[in-house]
C-alpha cells in the first residue's frame, strides 16, 4: 500500500473533523514488527502533526474512520464514543443464507494474550451487536451490523456465535468463498486454481453518524472498495 495519498481517502471534511475511507490491508497504527509499512496514523501525521485518529479499524477491514484536526475536536469525539452516541454501521458478507430482523447478540467478550477474542461470561466485557439482513443470497447474506460497544473483533465473534461466520474469517470459522460454489462450469487455465471471490475478511465500515464540533450532526457513508464491490456483484449475478 506504499504511495497512498491522504487527500484521495477523504470523504468528508469540516473545520474540526475529517472522515476518510480506509482501504483494506493497511494498519490503523504502526505495525509493531515492521515500521516501514505505511499506516493510517503515519499518513495522518505526515499531513499535520496535530491531527489525531479518533478510533481504529482492523488491518483487513475497510471503511470510514474519523480524524480530529485538533485536541479539542479529539476530546469532543472521544466523549461521544465513551457515551456511545456515535452510530456505526458495518456491512459484512457471511457464509449463510439468513433473513435477520434486528437480531440482538449480547455476549461478553474477552481478549486473550494472543489477541484472539472469546465469549466469556466470567472474564468478558459487556458487548452488544445488532444484525439485519440487507440482501439474502442462496449461499451467503449481506448484513448490516451495528455494534453498540467497541470491542476487538466484536462483529466477527458475535456473528460466528450465531453460526454466521464472515467470509474469509478463518480465525473464527469463516471459509474462503470459491467461485465454483455459485457458478457452474468455471474454467481455469492450466496453472490456475479455483480463485477465491474474496481474499480478506468481508467487513466494511459503511457509515458513521456523529456530532461535529464544527457542523453539528453529520452522517458519512463510505463506498465499498473494489474487492467488496466485486464480491457483491458476483453474488448478485450467480447466487440469487
Amino acid at each position: 500500500m506504499a504511495g497512498l495519498n491522504f487527500d484521495d481517502l477523504i470523504i468528508y471534511e469540516d473545520n474540526a473533523i475529517i472522515a476518510i475511507n480506509k482501504p483494506p490491508f493497511i494498519a490503523s497504527l504502526h505495525e509493531r514488527l515492521d515500521t516501514n509499512i505505511q499506516s493510517i496514523i503515519q499518513l495522518v501525521k505526515d499531513v499535520n502533526p496535530d491531527y489525531a485518529l479518533c478510533h481504529r479499524l482492523d488491518r483487513e477491514t475497510s471503511g470510514v474512520m474519523l480524524v480530529a484536526k485538533n485536541a479539542e475536536a479529539y476530546r469532543d469525539v472521544a466523549i461521544q464514543f465513551e457515551k456511545r452516541t456515535i452510530k456505526k454501521i458495518y456491512h459484512a458478507v457471511v457464509s449463510a443464507s439468513v433473513a435477520l430482523d434486528n437480531l440482538v447478540v449480547d455476549l461478553p467478550l474477552y481478549t486473550d494474550s494472543k489477541r484472539r477474542v472469546q465469549i466469556s461470561k466470567k472474564s468478558g466485557k459487556p458487548s452488544l451487536t445488532i444484525f439485519n439482513t440487507i440482501k439474502q443470497y442462496k449461499h451467503f447474506s449481506l448484513l448490516a451490523c451495528e455494534p453498540q460497544t467497541g470491542r476487538l473483533h466484536q462483529i466477527r465473534v458475535h456473528a460466528a456465535s450465531q453460526n454466521l461466520p464472515l467470509v474469509c474469517d478463518e480465525l473464527y470459522g469463516g471459509k474462503v468463498p470459491e467461485l465454483s460454489l455459485i457458478k457452474r462450469k468455471v474454467k481455469y487455465g492450466a496453472d490456475e486454481t479455483n480463485k477465491p471471490m474474496m481474499s480478506r475478511v468481508a467487513l466494511h465500515a459503511f457509515s458513521i453518524s456523529f456530532d461535529s464540533p464544527d457542523k453539528g450532526p453529520v452522517s458519512v457513508n463510505a463506498p465499498y472498495p473494489k474487492d467488496f464491490n466485486v464480491l457483491i456483484k458476483l453474488l448478485d449475478k450467480y447466487d440469487l
